[in-house]
């Protein structure tokens, strides 16, 4: 079960997510849809389904079966990701134009 703590995002899944969440499984085989660099589907079995593009479209077309280790890597790369932007935008609302006054 993934790690929902501080996260709204199980409040904001629809009331029938588990039955979307089963049919994506089945439309997948149960098999990890994850694909490597050659082009090889990962063998393991699925366990997760995945929003291909964050937010919340819970279409079909943007959900997909997922091993929990894919799963697990691609939710930690989007959130490393969304820590780096906001450590990017606060860097720049705090940076100083004027040189240190110990240096004029």
């Amino acid at each position: 079960m993934p790690n929902w703590q501080g996260s709204d995002r199980r409040d904001r899944l629809p009331p029938d997510w588990d039955r979307i969440r089963k049919r994506v499984l089945r439309r997948d085989g149960y098999r990890c849809t994850h694909r490597d660099q050659y082009g090889d589907r990962c063998a393991t079995p699925a366990t997760d389904v995945d929003h291909i593009r964050p937010g919340d479209d819970h279409s079909d077309e943007n959900l997909r079966s997922l091993c929990a280790w894919h799963h697990r890597k691609k939710s930690s790369s989007e959130g490393a990701a969304a820590r780096a932007r906001v450590q990017w935008r606060n860097k720049k609302r705090f940076s100083r134009d004027e040189g240190h006054p110990g240096l004029l």
